[in-house]
Protein backbone atom coordinates (compact mmCIF):
# COMPACT_ATOMS: atom_id res chain seq x y z
CA UNK A 1 0.00 0.00 0.00
CA UNK A 2 1.60 3.27 -1.13
CA UNK A 3 0.88 5.68 1.04
CA UNK A 4 1.62 9.54 0.78
CA UNK A 5 3.74 11.11 4.05
CA UNK A 6 3.66 14.32 3.27
CA UNK A 7 0.10 15.02 2.77
CA UNK A 8 -0.79 12.59 5.73
CA UNK A 9 0.88 15.10 7.86
CA UNK A 10 -0.48 18.03 6.19
CA UNK A 11 -4.12 16.78 6.98
CA UNK A 12 -2.57 15.55 10.54
CA UNK A 13 -5.21 17.47 13.60
CA UNK A 14 -1.57 17.62 14.82
CA UNK A 15 -0.01 20.46 14.68
CA UNK A 16 3.34 20.87 13.24
CA UNK A 17 6.04 23.60 11.74
CA UNK A 18 9.27 23.50 10.21
CA UNK A 19 11.77 25.55 11.31
CA UNK A 20 15.54 26.14 9.57
CA UNK A 21 18.50 26.30 11.86
CA UNK A 22 17.79 30.36 12.04
CA UNK A 23 14.72 29.74 13.67
CA UNK A 24 12.94 30.68 10.06
CA UNK A 25 9.45 28.75 8.97
CA UNK A 26 10.16 26.90 5.97
CA UNK A 27 7.54 24.42 6.42
CA UNK A 28 3.79 24.04 8.37
CA UNK A 29 0.56 21.93 8.18
CA UNK A 30 -3.38 22.83 7.96
CA UNK A 31 -3.72 22.06 11.70
CA UNK A 32 -0.67 24.94 12.62
CA UNK A 33 -2.08 27.49 10.66
CA UNK A 34 -5.49 26.60 11.97
CA UNK A 35 -4.90 26.86 15.16
CA UNK A 36 -2.83 29.61 15.11
CA UNK A 37 -5.00 31.44 13.23
CA UNK A 38 -2.89 32.50 10.51
CA UNK A 39 -2.11 32.30 6.61
CA UNK A 40 1.01 30.33 5.20
CA UNK A 41 2.33 33.42 3.17
CA UNK A 42 1.79 35.54 6.14
CA UNK A 43 4.34 33.64 8.37
CA UNK A 44 6.46 31.60 6.29
CA UNK A 45 10.31 32.95 5.48
CA UNK A 46 9.56 34.53 8.76
CA UNK A 47 11.71 33.71 12.30
CA UNK A 48 9.64 32.06 14.87
CA UNK A 49 9.61 35.54 17.10
CA UNK A 50 9.08 37.31 13.72
CA UNK A 51 6.04 35.34 13.16
CA UNK A 52 4.54 35.37 16.46
CA UNK A 53 6.32 38.21 18.89
CA UNK A 54 7.11 38.22 22.44
CA UNK A 55 8.26 40.52 25.02
CA UNK A 56 11.96 39.38 25.12
CA UNK A 57 12.10 39.75 28.73
CA UNK A 58 9.22 38.00 29.25
CA UNK A 59 8.93 34.62 30.65
CA UNK A 60 7.18 32.93 27.09
CA UNK A 61 10.17 34.56 25.02
CA UNK A 62 12.55 33.25 27.63
CA UNK A 63 11.21 29.53 27.78
CA UNK A 64 10.56 29.11 23.95
CA UNK A 65 14.43 30.44 22.88
CA UNK A 66 16.07 28.19 25.51
CA UNK A 67 14.23 25.40 24.46
CA UNK A 68 15.14 26.44 20.85
CA UNK A 69 18.72 27.30 21.45
CA UNK A 70 18.94 23.82 23.41
CA UNK A 71 17.81 21.48 20.17
CA UNK A 72 20.89 23.53 18.45
CA UNK A 73 23.38 22.93 21.13
CA UNK A 74 23.03 19.83 21.84
CA UNK A 75 21.21 18.23 18.89
CA UNK A 76 18.58 16.52 21.17
CA UNK A 77 14.90 16.41 21.89
CA UNK A 78 13.64 19.15 24.12
CA UNK A 79 10.23 19.61 25.58
CA UNK A 80 8.18 22.57 27.23
CA UNK A 81 5.18 20.84 29.31
CA UNK A 82 3.52 23.78 29.31
CA UNK A 83 3.54 27.63 28.45
CA UNK A 84 1.89 30.65 27.90
CA UNK A 85 2.07 32.34 24.68
CA UNK A 86 -0.60 34.80 23.90
CA UNK A 87 -1.51 34.60 20.04
CA UNK A 88 -2.47 37.53 17.68
CA UNK A 89 -6.10 37.17 16.65
CA UNK A 90 -7.02 38.12 13.28
CA UNK A 91 -8.68 41.71 14.27
CA UNK A 92 -5.38 42.68 15.94
CA UNK A 93 -6.39 41.72 19.72
CA UNK A 94 -4.33 39.06 21.65
CA UNK A 95 -5.51 35.89 22.85
CA UNK A 96 -4.14 34.23 25.92
CA UNK A 97 -3.51 30.50 25.00
CA UNK A 98 -1.28 27.69 26.71
CA UNK A 99 0.52 25.10 24.95
CA UNK A 100 3.02 21.99 25.59
CA UNK A 101 5.20 21.94 22.59
CA UNK A 102 7.74 19.16 21.70
CA UNK A 103 10.97 20.17 19.44
CA UNK A 104 12.66 17.62 17.58
CA UNK A 105 16.05 18.29 15.72
CA UNK A 106 15.86 16.68 11.83
CA UNK A 107 19.58 16.08 10.27
CA UNK A 108 20.80 15.11 7.54
CA UNK A 109 22.86 11.31 6.49
CA UNK A 110 25.63 12.81 8.38
CA UNK A 111 25.15 13.38 11.63
CA UNK A 112 24.27 17.42 11.11
CA UNK A 113 21.54 19.35 12.25
CA UNK A 114 19.49 21.09 9.32
CA UNK A 115 15.50 21.56 10.90
CA UNK A 116 13.64 21.54 14.23
CA UNK A 117 10.28 20.02 14.59
CA UNK A 118 7.94 21.84 16.37
CA UNK A 119 4.92 20.09 17.17
CA UNK A 120 2.44 21.62 19.35
CA UNK A 121 -0.84 21.21 21.34
CA UNK A 122 -2.99 23.65 22.54
CA UNK A 123 -3.63 23.11 26.43
CA UNK A 124 -5.65 26.51 27.21
CA UNK A 125 -8.81 24.36 27.89
CA UNK A 126 -6.78 21.66 30.16
CA UNK A 127 -4.78 24.46 31.96
CA UNK A 128 -8.36 26.05 32.75
CA UNK A 129 -10.34 23.50 33.25
CA UNK A 130 -8.79 20.45 35.95
CA UNK A 131 -11.44 18.39 37.08
CA UNK A 132 -11.25 15.90 33.96
CA UNK A 133 -8.36 13.10 35.01
CA UNK A 134 -6.19 13.28 31.90
CA UNK A 135 -6.46 17.30 31.77
CA UNK A 136 -5.27 17.38 36.11
CA UNK A 137 -2.23 14.35 35.36
CA UNK A 138 -0.95 16.91 32.27
CA UNK A 139 -1.53 20.17 34.89
CA UNK A 140 0.13 18.49 37.40
CA UNK A 141 3.20 17.36 35.15
CA UNK A 142 3.63 21.23 34.15
CA UNK A 143 3.73 21.80 38.01
CA UNK A 144 6.11 19.00 38.35
CA UNK A 145 8.43 20.50 36.17
CA UNK A 146 7.98 24.26 37.33
CA UNK A 147 8.71 22.85 41.11
CA UNK A 148 12.07 21.34 40.03
CA UNK A 149 12.90 24.72 38.46
CA UNK A 150 12.38 26.61 41.72
CA UNK A 151 14.03 23.82 43.57
CA UNK A 152 17.03 24.16 40.74
CA UNK A 153 16.80 28.36 41.59
CA UNK A 154 16.96 27.43 44.88
CA UNK A 155 19.99 25.18 45.07
CA UNK A 156 21.38 27.56 42.56
CA UNK A 157 21.20 30.53 44.98
CA UNK A 158 22.63 28.06 47.78
CA UNK A 159 25.62 27.41 45.58
CA UNK A 160 26.03 30.78 45.24
CA UNK A 161 25.44 31.69 48.98
CA UNK A 162 28.12 28.90 49.73
CA UNK A 163 30.38 30.82 47.22
CA UNK A 164 30.50 33.87 48.87
CA UNK A 165 30.30 32.67 51.95
CA UNK A 166 33.51 30.62 50.47
CA UNK A 167 37.02 31.39 53.45
CA UNK A 168 39.48 31.33 50.67
CA UNK A 169 39.01 34.56 48.47
CA UNK A 170 37.28 32.83 45.09
CA UNK A 171 37.41 34.74 41.51
CA UNK A 172 36.13 33.92 38.10
CA UNK A 173 37.64 35.32 34.90
CA UNK A 174 36.35 34.40 31.48
CA UNK A 175 37.82 34.90 28.38
CA UNK A 176 41.30 35.54 26.69
CA UNK A 177 40.72 38.92 28.36
CA UNK A 178 40.25 37.82 32.00
CA UNK A 179 37.21 39.66 32.61
CA UNK A 180 35.68 39.37 35.86
CA UNK A 181 32.57 37.42 36.08
CA UNK A 182 32.44 36.68 39.57
CA UNK A 183 33.83 37.38 42.79
CA UNK A 184 33.07 36.27 46.51
CA UNK A 185 33.00 38.29 49.71
CA UNK A 186 36.74 37.27 50.35
CA UNK A 187 38.29 38.33 46.79
CA UNK A 188 36.49 42.00 47.52
CA UNK A 189 38.11 42.29 51.24
CA UNK A 190 41.20 41.35 49.61
CA UNK A 191 41.31 44.17 46.67
CA UNK A 192 39.48 46.27 48.87
CA UNK A 193 37.18 46.82 46.26
CA UNK A 194 33.28 45.74 45.02
CA UNK A 195 33.31 47.31 41.51
CA UNK A 196 35.44 44.73 39.23
CA UNK A 197 32.51 42.94 37.64
CA UNK A 198 32.43 43.04 34.03
CA UNK A 199 36.15 44.52 34.26
CA UNK A 200 39.10 43.19 32.79
CA UNK A 201 41.50 42.20 35.62
CA UNK A 202 43.94 45.02 33.47
CA UNK A 203 41.14 47.50 34.56
CA UNK A 204 40.33 46.96 37.55
CA UNK A 205 43.76 46.38 39.13
CA UNK A 206 46.11 47.97 36.77
CA UNK A 207 48.84 47.89 39.74
CA UNK A 208 49.17 43.94 38.91
CA UNK A 209 49.57 44.35 35.73
CA UNK A 210 53.65 45.23 36.20
CA UNK A 211 54.08 42.44 38.85
CA UNK A 212 53.49 39.82 35.89
CA UNK A 213 50.23 38.26 37.08
CA UNK A 214 48.21 38.94 34.16
CA UNK A 215 50.84 37.20 32.07
CA UNK A 216 50.81 34.02 34.22
CA UNK A 217 46.89 34.78 33.53
CA UNK A 218 47.49 35.09 29.95
CA UNK A 219 49.85 31.45 29.85
CA UNK A 220 47.44 29.64 31.79
CA UNK A 221 44.88 30.15 29.30
CA UNK A 222 47.05 29.88 26.32
CA UNK A 223 48.49 26.45 27.75
CA UNK A 224 45.86 25.23 30.00
CA UNK A 225 48.40 24.54 32.63
CA UNK A 226 47.25 25.43 36.22
CA UNK A 227 49.65 27.67 37.96
CA UNK A 228 50.35 27.32 41.59
CA UNK A 229 51.71 30.21 43.53
CA UNK A 230 53.17 29.61 46.99
CA UNK A 231 53.35 32.58 49.52
CA UNK A 232 53.80 34.74 46.53
CA UNK A 233 54.01 38.98 47.27
CA UNK A 234 51.59 41.29 45.94
CA UNK A 235 50.74 44.82 46.24
CA UNK A 236 47.31 46.10 45.49
CA UNK A 237 45.91 49.34 46.03
CA UNK A 238 42.41 49.55 48.02
CA UNK A 239 39.93 51.85 46.52
CA UNK A 240 39.69 53.55 49.56
CA UNK A 241 43.28 53.73 50.90
CA UNK A 242 45.71 55.52 47.94
CA UNK A 243 48.62 53.54 49.02
CA UNK A 244 49.43 50.03 47.65
CA UNK A 245 49.43 47.21 50.39
CA UNK A 246 51.89 44.35 50.39
CA UNK A 247 50.18 41.05 50.74
CA UNK A 248 51.78 37.39 50.49
CA UNK A 249 48.66 34.34 48.31
CA UNK A 250 48.61 31.05 48.34
CA UNK A 251 46.63 30.58 45.49
CA UNK A 252 45.89 28.85 42.28
CA UNK A 253 45.09 29.69 38.63
CA UNK A 254 42.87 26.55 37.63
CA UNK A 255 41.65 27.29 34.03
CA UNK A 256 38.31 26.77 33.15
CA UNK A 257 37.50 23.65 29.92
CA UNK A 258 34.04 23.78 28.20
CA UNK A 259 32.96 20.31 26.59
CA UNK A 260 35.38 20.69 23.67
CA UNK A 261 38.37 20.52 26.16
CA UNK A 262 38.58 24.60 25.03
CA UNK A 263 39.85 26.78 27.77
CA UNK A 264 36.66 29.64 28.39
CA UNK A 265 37.78 31.36 31.75
CA UNK A 266 39.70 30.90 35.08
CA UNK A 267 39.19 30.18 38.91
CA UNK A 268 40.94 32.26 40.62
CA UNK A 269 41.37 30.33 44.51
CA UNK A 270 43.46 30.48 47.31
CA UNK A 271 44.34 32.15 51.03
CA UNK A 272 45.65 35.56 52.19
CA UNK A 273 48.45 33.97 54.73
CA UNK A 274 50.38 37.58 54.97
CA UNK A 275 49.52 36.98 58.94
CA UNK A 276 50.90 33.86 58.95
CA UNK A 277 53.76 34.39 56.81
CA UNK A 278 54.70 37.93 58.90
CA UNK A 279 54.58 35.50 62.14
CA UNK A 280 57.08 33.11 60.59
CA UNK A 281 59.89 36.03 60.05
CA UNK A 282 59.13 37.69 63.45
CA UNK A 283 59.35 33.71 64.61
CA UNK A 284 62.69 33.34 62.78
CA UNK A 285 63.84 36.86 64.30
CA UNK A 286 63.57 35.88 67.57
CA UNK A 287 65.02 32.17 67.34
CA UNK A 288 68.22 34.01 65.39
CA UNK A 289 68.76 36.09 68.42
CA UNK A 290 67.95 33.00 70.62
CA UNK A 291 70.67 31.33 69.01
CA UNK A 292 73.03 34.29 68.93
CA UNK A 293 72.58 34.58 73.00
CA UNK A 294 72.83 30.93 73.36
CA UNK A 295 75.98 30.81 71.38
CA UNK A 296 77.28 33.88 73.56
CA UNK A 297 76.33 32.67 77.07
CA UNK A 298 78.51 29.37 75.71
CA UNK A 299 81.69 30.94 74.74
CA UNK A 300 81.34 33.35 78.42
CA UNK A 301 80.84 29.79 80.05
CA UNK A 302 83.91 28.36 77.60
CA UNK A 303 85.85 31.39 78.89
CA UNK A 304 84.96 31.10 82.48
CA UNK A 305 86.19 27.86 82.93
CA UNK A 306 89.25 28.34 80.94
CA UNK A 307 90.57 30.86 83.34
CA UNK A 308 88.99 28.90 86.58
CA UNK A 309 91.44 25.67 85.36
CA UNK A 310 93.90 28.13 84.25
CA UNK A 311 95.95 27.86 87.16
CA UNK A 312 94.51 24.06 88.11
CA UNK A 313 98.13 21.14 87.17
CA UNK A 314 97.07 18.88 84.57
CA UNK A 315 93.58 20.15 84.10
CA UNK A 316 94.04 20.33 80.46
CA UNK A 317 92.10 17.02 80.05
CA UNK A 318 89.62 17.70 81.72
CA UNK A 319 89.39 20.90 80.08
CA UNK A 320 89.23 20.07 76.67
CA UNK A 321 86.41 17.11 77.80
CA UNK A 322 84.64 20.21 78.85
CA UNK A 323 84.83 22.22 75.87
CA UNK A 324 84.40 18.83 73.70
CA UNK A 325 81.13 18.61 75.60
CA UNK A 326 79.97 22.16 75.03
CA UNK A 327 80.40 22.17 71.54
CA UNK A 328 78.30 19.12 71.52
CA UNK A 329 75.67 20.99 73.39
CA UNK A 330 76.22 23.98 70.88
CA UNK A 331 75.86 21.85 67.58
CA UNK A 332 72.58 20.17 69.37
CA UNK A 333 71.19 23.83 69.64
CA UNK A 334 72.21 24.71 66.19
CA UNK A 335 70.68 21.56 64.70
CA UNK A 336 67.41 22.74 66.42
CA UNK A 337 67.80 26.48 65.58
CA UNK A 338 68.11 25.85 61.96
CA UNK A 339 65.11 23.92 62.32
CA UNK A 340 62.85 26.75 64.31
CA UNK A 341 62.87 24.41 67.33
CA UNK A 342 60.54 22.01 65.28
CA UNK A 343 61.17 18.31 65.17
CA UNK A 344 64.54 16.83 64.74
CA UNK A 345 65.53 13.24 62.58
CA UNK A 346 67.21 10.58 64.32
CA UNK A 347 69.51 10.03 61.52
CA UNK A 348 71.01 13.63 61.38
CA UNK A 349 71.30 14.13 65.26
CA UNK A 350 73.89 11.04 65.16
CA UNK A 351 75.37 12.20 62.17
CA UNK A 352 75.88 15.59 63.10
CA UNK A 353 77.23 14.53 66.85
CA UNK A 354 79.75 11.64 65.54
CA UNK A 355 80.62 13.59 62.81
CA UNK A 356 81.94 17.06 64.72
CA UNK A 357 83.38 14.73 67.20
CA UNK A 358 85.53 12.39 64.44
CA UNK A 359 85.22 13.83 60.98
CA UNK A 360 84.72 11.93 57.84
CA UNK A 361 83.21 8.74 58.99
CA UNK A 362 84.05 6.54 55.30
CA UNK A 363 82.13 3.75 56.17
CA UNK A 364 83.00 3.61 59.95
CA UNK A 365 79.26 4.55 61.11
CA UNK A 366 76.62 2.74 60.21
CA UNK A 367 72.77 4.01 60.67
CA UNK A 368 69.52 0.96 60.54
CA UNK A 369 66.47 2.64 61.68
CA UNK A 370 63.56 4.73 60.17
CA UNK A 371 63.17 8.53 59.00
CA UNK A 372 61.73 9.22 62.48
CA UNK A 373 61.59 13.22 64.40
CA UNK A 374 61.67 13.65 67.88
CA UNK A 375 60.72 16.51 69.98
CA UNK A 376 63.67 19.34 70.90
CA UNK A 377 63.43 18.18 74.22
CA UNK A 378 64.75 14.31 73.72
CA UNK A 379 66.61 15.60 70.64
CA UNK A 380 68.68 17.63 72.47
CA UNK A 381 69.56 14.77 75.14
CA UNK A 382 69.63 12.23 72.63
CA UNK A 383 72.64 14.29 71.19
CA UNK A 384 74.35 14.46 74.72
CA UNK A 385 74.35 11.25 75.24
CA UNK A 386 75.56 10.01 71.78
CA UNK A 387 78.05 12.54 72.07
CA UNK A 388 79.47 10.53 75.38
CA UNK A 389 79.28 7.36 73.48
CA UNK A 390 81.36 8.95 70.37
CA UNK A 391 84.00 9.74 72.43
CA UNK A 392 84.53 6.99 74.60
CA UNK A 393 84.57 5.29 71.15
CA UNK A 394 87.58 7.71 69.65
CA UNK A 395 89.47 7.45 72.77
CA UNK A 396 89.12 3.71 73.85
CA UNK A 397 86.63 1.76 71.49
CA UNK A 398 85.95 0.89 68.08
CA UNK A 399 86.85 4.38 66.64
CA UNK A 400 90.62 4.34 68.11
CA UNK A 401 92.10 2.18 65.49
CA UNK A 402 91.38 1.93 61.65
CA UNK A 403 89.09 -0.84 61.33
CA UNK A 404 86.64 -0.80 64.07
CA UNK A 405 82.77 0.01 63.17
CA UNK A 406 79.71 1.95 65.16
CA UNK A 407 76.73 0.30 64.44
CA UNK A 408 73.83 2.42 65.28
CA UNK A 409 69.99 0.89 65.14
CA UNK A 410 66.73 2.43 66.36
CA UNK A 411 62.80 1.71 65.28
CA UNK A 412 59.89 3.19 66.92
CA UNK A 413 57.26 0.80 68.61
CA UNK A 414 53.48 1.65 69.94
CA UNK A 415 53.65 1.03 73.91
CA UNK A 416 50.53 0.55 75.83
CA UNK A 417 49.49 4.45 75.70
CA UNK A 418 52.41 6.02 74.00
CA UNK A 419 55.08 5.29 71.25
CA UNK A 420 58.51 4.04 72.34
CA UNK A 421 61.72 4.80 70.92
CA UNK A 422 64.42 1.82 71.36
CA UNK A 423 68.25 3.41 70.26
CA UNK A 424 70.95 0.69 70.22
CA UNK A 425 74.98 1.63 69.83
CA UNK A 426 76.90 -1.20 69.14
CA UNK A 427 80.84 -1.06 68.34
CA UNK A 428 82.83 -3.84 66.89
CA UNK A 429 86.24 -4.14 65.37
CA UNK A 430 88.21 -1.89 68.11
CA UNK A 431 90.71 -3.07 71.39
CA UNK A 432 89.27 -5.17 73.45
CA UNK A 433 87.20 -3.87 75.93
CA UNK A 434 86.98 -4.57 79.58
CA UNK A 435 84.64 -2.20 82.30
CA UNK A 436 85.85 1.20 83.81
CA UNK A 437 87.88 1.27 87.37
CA UNK A 438 85.23 4.13 88.10
CA UNK A 439 82.46 5.80 87.24
CA UNK A 440 82.74 9.16 85.17
CA UNK A 441 80.31 11.92 84.58
CA UNK A 442 80.10 10.90 80.70
CA UNK A 443 79.28 7.18 82.14
CA UNK A 444 76.23 8.74 84.55
CA UNK A 445 75.13 11.18 81.68
CA UNK A 446 74.75 7.88 79.11
CA UNK A 447 72.53 6.51 82.01
CA UNK A 448 70.78 9.37 83.49
CA UNK A 449 68.93 8.50 80.08
CA UNK A 450 66.80 11.10 78.19
CA UNK A 451 64.33 13.38 80.65
CA UNK A 452 61.27 12.34 79.84
CA UNK A 453 57.72 12.32 81.77
CA UNK A 454 57.60 8.44 80.92
CA UNK A 455 60.99 7.96 82.19
CA UNK A 456 63.97 5.70 80.20
CA UNK A 457 65.39 2.86 80.41
CA UNK A 458 69.58 1.93 79.88
CA UNK A 459 71.17 -0.56 79.47
CA UNK A 460 74.73 0.08 79.25
CA UNK A 461 77.46 -2.89 78.64
CA UNK A 462 81.55 -3.48 78.62
CA UNK A 463 81.58 -6.58 76.45
CA UNK A 464 84.87 -7.38 75.18
CA UNK A 465 84.01 -7.02 71.36
CA UNK A 466 83.15 -3.43 72.21
CA UNK A 467 80.32 -0.73 73.85
CA UNK A 468 76.60 -1.69 73.84
CA UNK A 469 74.30 0.66 74.69
CA UNK A 470 70.74 -0.05 74.77
CA UNK A 471 68.03 2.80 75.46
CA UNK A 472 64.36 2.69 75.33
CA UNK A 473 62.37 5.96 75.74
CA UNK A 474 58.64 6.54 75.72
CA UNK A 475 57.81 9.14 73.77
CA UNK A 476 54.60 11.60 74.57
CA UNK A 477 51.36 10.67 73.97
CA UNK A 478 49.93 12.19 71.10
CA UNK A 479 53.26 13.46 70.01
CA UNK A 480 52.66 11.60 66.45
CA UNK A 481 49.55 13.36 65.57
CA UNK A 482 50.26 16.89 67.37
CA UNK A 483 53.38 17.10 64.79
CA UNK A 484 56.20 17.20 67.60
CA UNK A 485 56.99 13.51 65.97
CA UNK A 486 56.42 12.20 62.49
CA UNK A 487 55.11 8.81 61.70
CA UNK A 488 58.24 6.58 60.37
CA UNK A 489 59.17 6.30 56.81
CA UNK A 490 61.17 3.21 54.94
CA UNK A 491 63.69 2.33 57.06
CA UNK A 492 67.22 3.87 55.80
Amino acid sequence: MDIDFPELIEFSPNPYVLMDRDLRLVWMNRAYLAVTMRAHDEIVGRTMFEAFPSDPESESFRLLDQSLRNVLETGEVDEIAVIRYDIARPDGSMEVRYWSATHTPLKDADGRLRFILQHTVDVTELHRLRQLRDEVGLVKRAERVQARNRDLARESQRLVDFFQQAPGFVAVLGGPDHEFQMANAAYMDLIGRDDVIGQTVAEALPEVVGQGFVEILDRVYRTGEPYLGQREPVMLESGDDPGATRRVLNFIFQPIFDEDDTVTGIIVQGYDVTDQFEYEQRQALLINELNHRVKNTLAVVQSLAQQTFRDVPDSQAAMATYKARLHALATAHGMLTESSWRPASVQEIVQLTVGAAFGETDGRLVLRGPDFLLDPEVALALTMIVHELATNAIKYGALSNDTGQVLVEWSIDAGEECDVLSFGWRESGGPEVSPPQRQGFGTRLIRSGITSKRGTKVDLSYEPAGVECDLEVSLECGARRGGGISSPAVPG
